[in-house]
């Protein structure tokens, strides 16, 4: 067996504070199940933990995303066996193996890869959560969306495209504007080139969107605001430029009658129930070619400082791997 291993931070940083470090292999406890990880999905919130915006106890194993095969099995675990594919979405996935509770383990079709399920299991599951759950994208919505080639973006467009919805991308470069064209983009606006709300209003002839889909932070909140239609919604689910300034509600009220959420996927997750629901959607896009992951860039898990670098530097397009 290879040896066992894992990327740990002892204290919160850059992303030098990424150590490999030996992993002692230990018999899964009652209801958990041990995987052998294939591939392990990069994503903007193993960054915020490393870094310390996103606090964890120190130390800790990064990593929310992965996908292997079962290879052992504790007590009283009946739904998994040695053998089984499998994809998580939880903690500690910077590893060669994770133990993790069998509840939370989400079989893999056939037709699934590994490498498929690492880069969209969180990312889709994320797209599924902010066109479905938070509010129900409709047909004739028009919706704004930052980062539209990244992790969550390269799916999130295409899957609100299928339902109808006219996208507006912003990005930084002509290359990506041009991959979210493709992916189904109606519009895309570029970072740096003039006012991005003027922009949205004038393509929308004064009306702007329905919805912004805002994964950038800092740097894109006020355009966000300023996008949106009386009544609509700013959805801030990522900190891609740093965690967004406070704003008092009466702001909300004066750019007419927002509606506000920060939400964070595992609430949404958080059962059994909730998770097969997202997991079957998100297989049916996949399974009709509504979606399908774009992974440009894969790792050895020993250079995950070189990821994190290359991910936070916005140089980077859709899904980045680690593999051990």
């Amino acid at each position: 067996m290879t040896e066992a291993y894992c990327i740990r931070v002892h204290e919160t940083g850059g992303p030098e504070v990424l150590k490999r470090e030996p992993l002692e292999l230990t018999d899964p406890g009652a209801g958990q199940v041990r995987v052998r990880v294939h591939a392990i999905g990069l994503n903007f919130i193993d960054t915020y933990n490393r870094s310390g915006l996103y606090p964890m106890p120190l130390p800790f194993i990064p990593g929310r995303e992965m996908a292997g095969v079962v290879d052992a099995v504790g007590e009283g675990v009946n739904d998994w066996k040695p053998g089984d594919r499998v994809g998580f979405v939880g903690l500690r996935a910077y590893a060669t193996h994770v133990t993790a509770p069998a509840g939370q383990l989400i079989a893999l079709p056939d037709e699934v890869s590994f490498e498929t399920a690492a880069a969209m299991l969180l990312k889709g599951l994320t797209a599924w959560m902010l066109l479905f759950e938070i509010r129900r994208a409709s047909p004739g919505d028009t919706a704004l969306v930052w980062a539209p080639v990244g992790g969550v973006g390269s799916l999130l467009v295409p899957w609100a495209t299928s339902l109808g919805v006219k996208v507006i991308g912003v990005t930084s470069t002509e290359e990506k504007a041009a991959l979210a064209r493709k992916a189904g983009a109606a519009h895309v606006i570029l970072r740096g080139a003039g006012d991005v709300a003027g922009q949205v209003r004038e393509l929308t002839g004064g009306a702007g969107v329905d919805v912004a889909y805002d994964s950038v932070g800092k740097a894109s909140a006020d355009a966000s605001l300023a996008s949106l239609k009386p009544r609509g919604w700013w959805i801030s689910f990522g900190n891609a430029s740093g965690a967004v300034e406070p704003i008092a509600p009466g702001r909300f009220g004066q750019l007419g009658s927002l509606n506000v959420t920060r939400p964070s996927l595992f609430h949404f997750i958080s059962d059994a129930a909730s998770l097969a629901r997202g997991t079957a959607a998100l297989y049916g896009a996949l399974r009709t070619g509504t979606i399908s992951p774009l992974i440009e860039q894969t790792f050895p898990l020993e250079q995950a400082g070189e990821a994190h670098s290359l991910l936070e530097s916005g140089r980077t397009t859709g899904t980045t791997l680690l593999l051990p």
